[in-house]
């Protein structure tokens, strides 16, 4: 279905077309963003994936709240 789909002719092609869109000062400021936003997307996975671990940070901060909200 695929097949010979992205060859140099088509990806010049495309290139071209973003150039004319976009324009030469934009599109490297939307590349960046694209880098940027899969690079978070990436790292939000990675992040997903950990499991979480409770610090005694974590538990202060639990304990404080708590005597906090009785007052």
């Amino acid at each position: 279905m695929f097949e010979g789909l992205f060859q140099p002719m088509h990806l010049l092609v495309i290139v071209g077309i973003a150039l004319l869109v976009f324009g030469p000062k934009k599109l490297p400021e939307l590349g960046k963003g694209i880098g940027e936003g899969i690079r978070g997307f990436k790292a939000a996975i990675n992040d997903e994936e950990k499991p979480a671990s409770i610090t005694t940070t974590t538990i202060a901060t639990i304990a404080n709240d708590r005597s906090v909200s009785r007052g």
